[in-house]
């Protein structure tokens, strides 16, 4: 990928033009209620440099894995209600591209993924429906970090239709990943945490070569531990990726946790017991590093001038297991002299659940998957079509 991506300001004169802007609003929500508004906040600055330079604007996005036909589960209904209130402007919901909005500020199509022409493995049926969005439009800006490494319609053939350009969210994702991965600030630790090895063989393949230290936590540690050959209880373990994880702990770079939480199941309200990390007992699962080993962590950042952490440090979502993923965070969180990079999915979710604030990092990704891929070195089409 080249260095550079056309940046808005490539558009020319957008007072009174329409731009389709594809962002990534893919909130979580109970109900109607959105439980994170953090990927609605990170392209606010976008919306508001596009509406103050006079553009009115039609925002498209993805919520959800509906099969293909409108549900109301998967509604852009509620996203809608809270862009307006960040906005201060209301946000007119419409069902369909060809729907009548009137002269609003602020369109939002409902659901790209009502529609299976988006995510179509036929060229031609997504070519079909990035001609019917374009139609929206005079140009393109694409928001959207966290659905670059998907051919969808809405993110590779829409670029084509139209005059386009990156918006600043995705502009600033690409300059942080990349001071990442072309010659990073050293000391350079990568600290991957999250439920699989499988998920991130790829990443660690990529980055083993390049970094100082890797510190591995979440359910993926005890595939690592069973390399090993210690026990792990009844933890998560993919029993298919020790010999993987016996490869990259010859390397010599990989830190393990020392200590876990351990509890008879995963569930608020159990009794836990922190046992050493070659010392969980049979019938008992590891659901959260353990104090000395955010200790230990903690030291091993402590000089470190990049940080990217990918993956919590465990099932953070219930009080008995969050205190591995806050240690981390924080710790983290105070490296001010570090370049830190949070990258994005469950961990950017952790921060903002776990209250810790997230100016204290330097970059919070809002593509988890996204920000991995673009680490492994794979090319996005949602980068390629705007650099065409």
């Amino acid at each position: 990928m080249s260095a550079d991506l056309p940046d808005i300001s490539s558009l020319g004169d957008l007072s009174g033009k329409r731009v389709v802007v594809r962002c990534d609003l893919n909130v979580p929500l109970d109900g109607d209620r959105i439980t994170d508004d953090g990927r609605i906040r990170a392209t606010v600055p976008t919306l508001t440099r596009l509406l103050d330079a006079g553009a009115r604007i039609v925002v498209l996005s993805h919520l959800g894995r509906p099969k293909g036909a409108p549900d109301p589960k998967y509604t852009l209904a509620p996203v809608a209600r809270r862009l307006g209130e960040l906005l201060g402007r209301e946000v007119v919901l419409v069902a369909e591209p060809e729907s009548d909005a009137g002269d609003a500020d602020v369109v939002m199509l409902e659901n790209l993924r009502f529609h299976p022409e988006e995510t179509s493995k036929d060229a031609g049926e997504r070519a079909a429906f990035a001609r019917r969005l374009a139609a929206l439009g005079d140009c393109y800006v694409d928001d959207a970090f966290g659905v670059m490494h998907r051919s969808h319609a809405s993110v590779d053939e829409l670029a084509g239709l139209l005059p386009h350009a990156a918006g600043d969210l995705v502009r600033r994702e690409v300059e942080v990943l990349r001071a990442v991965t072309v010659d990073p600030a050293r000391p350079f630790a990568v600290v991957l945490g999250g439920s699989k090895v499988s998920d991130k063989l790829a990443v660690i393949s990529s980055l083993l070569p390049v970094v100082d230290r890797l510190l591995v936590g979440g359910g993926m540690c005890f595939t690592f531990l069973a390399a090993e050959g210690k026990p792990v209880g009844s933890s998560m373990l993919e029993s298919d990726q020790i010999d993987a994880c016996r490869g990259f702990l010859a390397s010599g770079k990989v830190a393990l946790p020392v200590d876990i939480v351990v509890a008879a199941e995963r569930a608020a309200g159990v009794p836990t017991t922190i046992v050493d990390a070659g010392a969980i007992p049979a019938g008992e699962m590891g659901l959260d590093i353990g104090p000395r080993t955010v200790e230990q962590f903690t030291g091993l950042l402590a000089d470190a001038r990049t940080i990217f952490w990918n993956g919590p440090m465990g099932v953070f979502e219930i009080d008995e297991f969050a205190a591995g993923t806050r240690g981390l965070a924080e710790a983290i969180a105070a490296r001010t002299d570090a370049l830190t990079v949070v990258g994005g999915g469950d961990s950017a979710a952790a921060v903002r659940v776990l209250g810790i604030p997230a100016d204290g990092f330097s970059h919070i990704s809002t593509g988890g998957g996204a920000s991995l891929e673009f680490l492994e070195g794979r090319e996005l089409p949602g980068l390629l079509a705007l650099e065409r």
